[in-house]
């Protein structure tokens, strides 16, 4: 496999947002309703080939030609919840992203300046006809944000170790849109309490303003997806970063600086294994 298809995931986690079919207009409604009743519907995996194959080529198509129309489907308490791929649009989005994080000459490497530059400008005509559009997904490489372990508690902590019949393991937290907006309201006003600005503050108030953009039935999930195989043997069954950040914040609300540092202090040591995988590559 050609050298860029290390720059793009298989170590990488997810944010994801499911919204019940009654927040699609129709006929895209009626479209979700019919795909949900498939057998054989895609996994997050099938969706991650796919990328990858698009990176296979010479050169590499950094954005699908066309949208997908694959979604990813949960039924609810009776009620079918979507969450379309859109890979076409979080592929534009994680272009922007990439000129971020690698200096110029290896992103010159990775994808021509020319193919950058036509992206760019199919987005911005895209863009024009579409000027309300946001993903469903949003996706981390090398990482979990710290600031999306707010949307969750965990009690919904859902662990699957997995095996050679039933696959890989599962780490992942799914919780009502209504829970999650309030706990990002309530770790919002602790952390401007405790400080005046910083990075976990405004990465909240962005995912903040995400969520704000979905229907309040819907359901948001943290899957840790391709960062089961980068975490060290054992330690998935260990993790449970959401209540350190839970008790982080809980500990800033009662001004106990101490409780909340060491908190914090077992998140950095959790995931410094993947920090230095990741510098590996």
């Amino acid at each position: 496999m050609p050298k860029v298809s290390s720059v793009i995931v298989p170590y990488a986690s997810y944010l994801r947002v499911y919204e019940p079919l009654a927040a699609f207009p129709e006929p895209e409604r009626s479209q979700w309703a019919r795909y949900a009743r498939r057998p054989d519907r895609p996994s997050y995996q099938d969706e991650l080939r796919r990328a990858l194959a698009d990176l296979a080529p010479t050169p590499p198509v950094p954005v699908p030609v066309h949208e997908s129309e694959d979604a990813f489907v949960l039924e609810v308490d009776g009620v079918v919840c979507v969450c379309p791929w859109r890979t076409r649009l979080r592929g534009w989005l994680a272009l922007d992203e990439l000129s971020e994080e690698l200096p110029p000459p290896v992103l010159d490497a990775v994808l021509p300046p020319v193919l950058r530059r036509q992206a760019a400008q199919d987005y911005e005509r895209w863009l024009a006809i579409n000027p309300d559009a946001r993903p469903w997904i949003r996706t981390a490489t090398w990482q979990v944000p710290i600031n999306w372990f707010v949307l969750v508690s965990d009690e919904e902590r859902e662990y699957d170790k997995g095996g050679s019949v039933a696959g890989p393991p599962v780490l992942r937290y799914r919780t009502p849109m209504v829970q999650a907006r309030r706990r990002v309201a309530r770790g919002l006003r602790a952390l401007k309490e405790a400080m005046d600005e910083g990075p976990l503050i405004d990465g909240l108030i962005d995912v903040g303003r995400w969520l704000e953009e979905f229907h309040p039935r819907s359901l948001v999930e943290l899957d840790y997806g391709g960062l089961v195989h980068a975490l060290p043997a054992g330690s998935l069954e260990d993790d449970h970063s959401a209540a350190d950040v839970a008790e982080g914040i809980a500990a800033l609300r009662r001004g106990d600086g101490d409780t909340a540092g060491a908190a914090y202090a077992r998140l950095v040591e959790r995931w410094r294994s993947v920090r230095d995988l990741r510098s590996a590559n």
